[in-house]
C-alpha cells in the first residue's frame, strides 16, 4: 500500500486536537513512505494533512473540483493536482489513485466519501483497507450505529469488521499496512 485517500473536513473543528492529529498522520504518513491522496484543499485538516506530509518530506496529490478552484481553496505547493469537473469525477480520481482509505473527523462530505469506498468493498469492487482515525472519540457514535444496523439484520458483522479504527495515527497506519483483505458474499 503505497498511496493513502485521507477524506477530513475541509473546517478545522472545535478542538484543537483534531488539527493536530490530521498534522500528526501527514507525518506518519512520510515517515512510512505513504503518498497522501486527497481533496486538494489548503484549508482545516485537509491543509493540515497535506502541509504535514509536504513539510517532512513527502508526496501529496490532490483531486478538486474546478467550482472550489475558483474560490481559491486549493493548495497551492501539492506534488501534483488534478482538477476535475464534479464532485463525482473527484471520488472516483482519488478511489482510483489510493490503494488505502482514511477517514479523519469532518462533516457529511467526509462521511459521504468513506461510506461510498466502505460500501464499494461491501460490494467487492475494491479489496483496499478502509479506516476511521477515531480521534477523541469523534467516531464511537458511528460505530454504535453500524453495530445497531448489525443487530437489526441490516448489514454482516463481517463487513464491520473490515473497518480498520485506531486512535493515534502510527497505529492506524501500522494496522493498514497487515490489512487482509476478505469478501464476504451478500446474498
Amino acid at each position: 500500500m503505497k498511496r493513502i485517500a485521507v477524506f477530513c473536513g475541509s473546517s478545522a473543528g472545535q478542538d484543537s486536537v483534531y488539527i493536530e492529529n490530521a498534522k500528526q498522520l501527514g507525518e506518519a504518513m512520510a515517515a512510512n513512505n505513504k503518498t497522501l491522496v486527497y481533496g486538494g484543499a489548503q484549508v482545516g485538516c485537509m491543509g493540515a494533512v497535506a502541509n504535514a506530509v509536504l513539510d517532512q518530506g513527502g508526496q501529496a496529490i490532490g483531486v478538486i473540483p474546478q467550482k472550489l478552484m475558483d474560490v481559491e481553496i486549493a493548495h497551492e505547493h501539492l506534488t501534483e493536482l488534478h482538477v476535475v469537473e464534479t464532485m463525482h469525477e473527484r471520488k472516483a480520481k482519488m478511489a482510483d489513485l489510493a490503494d488505502g482509505f482514511v477517514a479523519l473527523p469532518g462533516g457529511a462530505g467526509t462521511l459521504e466519501e468513506w461510506f461510498e469506498v466502505f460500501t464499494w468493498a461491501q460490494l467487492g469492487y475494491h479489496d483496499k483497507p478502509i479506516a476511521l482515525l477515531n480521534v477523541n472519540g469523534f467516531y464511537d457514535p458511528l460505530i454504535q450505529m453500524l453495530d445497531h444496523t448489525i443487530d437489526e439484520g441490516f448489514m454482516k458483522k463481517e463487513y464491520r469488521d473490515m473497518i480498520i479504527v485506531a486512535e493515534e495515527p502510527a497505529a492506524l497506519i501500522d494496522k493498514m499496512n497487515r490489512y487482509e483483505a476478505s469478501y464476504v458474499v451478500k446474498w
